[in-house]
């Protein structure tokens, strides 16, 4: 099992940009692909991205594609996501979760399909 610890959120300004990351402990960290989420006040937990055990390949939601980047750094166990052009609408609470990854690919990423989540940290968008 890993467990997942969100940081970095706060308030920004809408246009700006933020890092948030998750640090991640127990099983190794590398066999695991690892997606960021987020759910806005009444609002589904929805997915944004994910990347791979090696961090070689990556997927994006439509509406996150091209303003969000997410990384990982194996050695210190950690994922990021780098976010930048943000907009009111981007508020919410973020989440990472893990999903063991036989092969170096992306596995389902549906959140409905995980069974525990992490506290999230909130990300607030000033218009």
């Amino acid at each position: 099992q890993v467990q997942l610890v969100e940081s970095g959120g706060g308030l920004v300004q809408a246009g700006g940009s933020l890092r948030i990351s998750c640090a991640a402990s127990g099983r190794t960290n590398s066999n695991y692909a690892m997606g960021w989420f987020r759910q806005a006040p009444g609002k589904e937990r929805e997915f944004l991205a994910a990347i791979s055990r090696s961090g070689v390949t990556t997927n994006y939601a439509d509406s996150v594609k091209g303003r969000f980047t997410i990384s990982r750094d194996n050695d210190k166990n950690t994922v990021h996501l780098q976010m930048s052009n943000l907009k009111p609408e981007d508020t919410a609470v973020y989440y990472c979760n893990a999903r063991w990854s036989t092969w170096d690919t992306i596995p389902t990423m549906n959140p409905r399909s995980f069974g525990s989540w992490g506290q999230g940290t909130q990300v607030i968008v000033s218009s």
